[in-house]
């Protein structure tokens, strides 16, 4: 009950200083336009909240940064030099995060179905979406995507296991019997057989999207909310 009390008295202060703040719980972010407003809204700020609130504030976190060094609930910001202005985008940190959560579901070695795979595919990457419309990552889900997609070919290339039901299932999806058998007798690694450029037509990301494959981008772009 004191923090909660203590939170509304220091944003009551903030506002009525002409402080533009974004918070979260005990954390909070306080922007100034110039680097000598900061030394002095810094020292200012902690006094109040450890004089007036009887607040302790973290001098461990508690630091001074340009907004493109940012991390705060996962996002980043960078300068929009068209618009003028910071824009929001995931943290490199969560992406990267995000994407070693798709490795994992994405294993080769991982013995289950591929509709359980794909529901935790979706749970996955819609929840990671939902979280973060409201960042610019058109780019950063088109690169997700790709990644995800190869990794995909790779599961069921191998799910085909036998060349015999390689090669057949190549030449089912379209792909000539000579093309078929050369790349099933490439000797090549999995990597390569995913980027391949028989696989990618044959399992196209239009097959993988009737097959349920969720897409990032897609969802982003229906959820995604400006601010």
């Amino acid at each position: 009950m004191k923090q909660d009390v203590g939170r509304w008295k220091e944003e009551t202060e903030l506002e009525s200083r002409g402080l533009q703040f974004v918070r979260y719980a005990d954390d909070a972010l306080i922007f100034v336009k110039s680097e000598k407003a900061v030394s002095r809204v810094m020292k200012s700020i902690v006094r109040f909240i450890e004089e007036k609130l009887g607040l302790i504030v973290n001098a461990e976190k508690s630091k001074v940064s340009r907004p493109k060094d940012l991390k705060f609930l996962g996002f980043g910001y960078y300068y929009d030099s068209i618009n003028k202005r910071y824009q929001v985008k995931p943290h490199p940190i969560s992406v990267q995060k995000f994407q070693r959560k798709l490795r994992q579901l994405t294993k080769r070695n991982w013995n289950v179905p591929l509709d359980y795979r794909i529901l935790k595919l979706k749970q996955v990457i819609f929840g990671w979406v939902n979280y973060s419309r409201i960042a610019n990552m058109k780019e950063a889900t088109k690169r997700i995507d790709k990644k995800l997609r190869s990794r995909i070919r790779v599961i069921i290339w191998k799910q085909w296991k036998v060349p015999r039901k390689q090669i057949k299932s190549l030449i089912q999806l379209g792909i000539p019997e000579e093309a078929a058998k050369g790349l099933t007798f490439c000797r090549k690694g999995y990597r390569y057989i995913g980027l391949s450029k028989a696989v990618q037509r044959a399992i196209s990301s239009e097959r993988l999207k009737q097959r349920g494959i969720p897409s990032a981008l897609e969802h982003y772009l229906k959820v995604h909310t400006v601010i």
